[in-house]
């Protein structure tokens, strides 16, 4: 997984601002002379894409403010709080607009527009198109740099950067809407049925609420704390059990507080008959092999055990087999002592 820095998700997300808000302004535009619900139902779209922009770039710019006291672990999470919003937003501004707007729509077609004023309509969405391919494509350059052989669904779902997907998704459901649109505005002028338009915008709305339902789950997760990958656990354990003086590792666990900072917590077995001073030079060493070749593992503590956790000439999981009957059994002989004698 890449841990790069917020440098791409910037460009990408400036990109994707610059493009909406051209496209904004041209579907309103549009929309006042067509008449069409689709294409007022596109516009509004795009305003909640720039907007939506406008808060990732506030979340990353946040992010970058140090610790201090009342965040002593820093603002990294700024970068899952707002597109947290932005999900929200979507929904309710893109997603549910769109879909009052059609329904209005198919109830009162209205006065069926003249070909000159759908050919505003026809113009915009063609320009719309490749603004939004532009944007799309850059999103889509970085979201392929982030796979590293997984599958799309996988980069999707285990993103711990959530901005570059947020962007590409928004793009996709973007070019879905404009082709959606295009499609009810050209069949209501062909079937000479205005309720095609309204029915268009409908479908636009469902697909923005599918998409910000979607991303409000993955943040939502992320929000509430997920740790890091397999692989990255993994490979943290692998070289903790590397350094010098480390009998065992008993315990990895970790939080992501931001894209690329992680909290590692280990409990480590190390070499009985070490001194204080030994046992402070092997936990530096273990912080600087990780911190090393995992720059993302920001913060890392270390608690010692010296017995591993687990009784001299016995094996770990006979150790945890007895531990388990202990409880089981001490579970037994309180239901005993309060069942009426």
């Amino acid at each position: 997984m890449s841990h790069g820095g917020g440098g791409d998700s910037l460009k990408v997300v400036m990109a994707a601002l610059a493009g909406n808000l051209a496209i904004a302004v041209l579907k309103f535009v549009a929309a006042y002379f067509s008449k069409s619900a689709a294409m007022l139902a596109e516009a509004v779209h795009s305003v909640s894409d720039t907007g939506n922009q406008a808060l990732l770039i506030v979340g990353m710019r946040l992010a970058m403010r140090p610790a201090d006291e009342r965040h002593p672990f820093g603002r990294s999470g700024e970068q899952y709080f707002w597109p947290f919003i932005v999900s929200l937003l979507l929904f309710a501004v893109g997603g549910a607009f769109a879909i009052y707007e059609g329904i209005h729509k198919i109830h009162d077609p209205g006065q069926e527009a003249t070909t000159r004023q759908l050919l505003w309509a026809y113009v915009v969405l063609g320009g719309s198109v490749v603004f939004e391919s532009m944007s799309f494509s850059v999103a889509f350059k970085e979201f392929r740099a982030m796979r590293q052989g997984r599958t799309y669904r996988e980069v999707l779902t285990d993103a711990k950067d959530v901005t570059v997907p947020l962007v590409l998704m928004e793009d996709t459901a973007a070019l879905a809407g404009l082709v959606v649109a295009l499609g009810g505005v050209l069949f209501s002028q062909i079937f000479h049925a205005p309720w095609i338009d309204g029915a268009a915008s409908v479908i636009i709305g469902a697909i923005l609420c599918s998409v910000a339902v979607f991303l409000a789950f993955e943040t939502h997760g992320l929000l509430i704390g997920e740790g890091a990958t397999k692989a990255d656990r993994d490979r943290a354990e692998r070289l903790v059990r590397a350094s010098p003086h480390v009998d065992d590792v008993l315990e990895v666990l970790t939080l992501h507080i931001g894209p690329n900072d992680v909290i590692l917590a280990l409990k480590v077995a190390f070499s009985k008959g070490l001194t204080v001073d030994e046992l402070e030079e092997a936990i530096n060493e273990i912080e600087r092999r990780v911190r090393g070749e995992m720059p993302h593992m920001r913060r890392i503590f270390v608690e010692p055990d010296s017995k591993g956790g687990f009784t001299e000439g016995v094996s770990r999981e006979e150790a945890e087999a007895a531990e388990k009957k202990k409880s089981k059994d001490a579970h037994a002989d309180d239901k005993g002592a309060a069942a009426p004698s």
